[in-house]
């Protein structure tokens, strides 16, 4: 059997063992919060979905689920914005953007994929709002959905990039970026409930504590070191560093958006509850990790 299998199988068995303890706990304090680790288990097997089509069948097949993981985000990320009708012509281009942004990953054109939608959608995008549709609102409505497409679709794209840019290690690469984010995560949540005492931003978001992200920020930077000699080619300082970007650039990602959301949904407390519960909106730390992590490998590693 394939040391990938054997990979698979090990993280089948451990998020096995989380789901069951999450299950365990429910039943022993049901009176506690447990929502937010609950969105994470949802994530990681999600991901782990993800890593199995990417493992099992073809490079292609992953691509393809991380498109519409995009689309769902950035639809997702849509509904918190309070929009016209005039807006509906710019969304619309917005998602078209979504397959020209993957179709150069297929093809691996690395120059263009990584301008495309920083630079040539940024330049056009205006285009569809402008014709025949007036100037209120325009700037709101502009700016709020290049920031949808840089957070959910050319921040979340690098996932798919890293199988492509190297294929010899890019499962592995992109398993060590989303465990290490998603226990960033959930360490930082509970560091917070049982540790927080000084609230970074409260009224955006009461989870996120100096405490919970210390206590991350160190347990994330000492799993990394430890795994990955088995995901990753990265030397032993990379290896150490990596975790450190990673729970810091998680930890920004978190934050911006938890603000960006919260500003988005003033006087909308009933949607930004619903949202909450979605787990597709917690892929913002992915956002952040994936081109941070992407970029650092590429510049200074030869084998992508």
């Amino acid at each position: 059997m394939d040391s990938s299998y054997y990979t698979l199988l090990l993280i089948f068995i451990i998020l096995s063992v989380i789901h069951l303890v999450y299950y365990v706990l429910g039943k022993v304090k049901p009176l506690m919060d447990y929502s937010a680790i609950s969105i994470r288990i949802k994530t990681w097997w999600g991901m782990f979905f993800i890593f199995c089509l990417a493992t099992l069948f073809n490079p292609v097949v992953s691509l393809l689920s991380l498109m519409v993981l995009t689309f769902f985000a950035l639809k997702e990320y849509f509904t918190m914005i309070r929009s016209r009708k005039a807006d509906r012509r710019i969304y619309l281009w917005a998602y078209l953007s979504i397959p020209v942004q993957f179709y150069w990953i297929y093809i691996e054109w690395y120059g263009m994929f990584i301008i495309f939608i920083p630079i040539y959608v940024f330049l056009f995008l205006p285009l569809p709002r402008i014709i025949n549709k007036g100037t209120v609102g325009f700037l709101r409505s502009v700016s709020s959905t290049q920031w949808g497409l840089m957070l959910m679709v050319f921040g979340l794209s690098h996932l798919a990039y890293f199988q492509f840019a190297t294929p010899q290690y890019g499962a592995g690469l992109v398993l060590f970026l989303v465990v290490l984010t998603q226990l960033n995560d959930v360490v930082h949540h509970l560091a917070s409930i049982i540790l927080g005492k000084h609230k970074v931003v409260p009224t955006a978001n009461p989870y996120l504590t100096w405490e919970g992200f210390i206590c991350a920020f160190i347990i994330t930077t000492a799993v990394s070191y430890l795994i990955y000699p088995y995901l990753t080619p990265l030397t032993p300082t990379f290896g150490f560093v990596s975790g450190m970007l990673i729970s810091l650039s998680g930890y920004l990602g978190s934050l911006t958006v938890s603000v960006l959301r919260r500003d988005l949904l003033i006087g909308a407390d009933d949607k930004f509850e619903a949202l909450k519960k979605s787990y597709l909106s917690r892929v913002d730390s992915l956002a952040y990790t994936s081109p941070v992590l992407f970029h650092v490998i590429r510049y200074y590693f030869d084998f992508m």
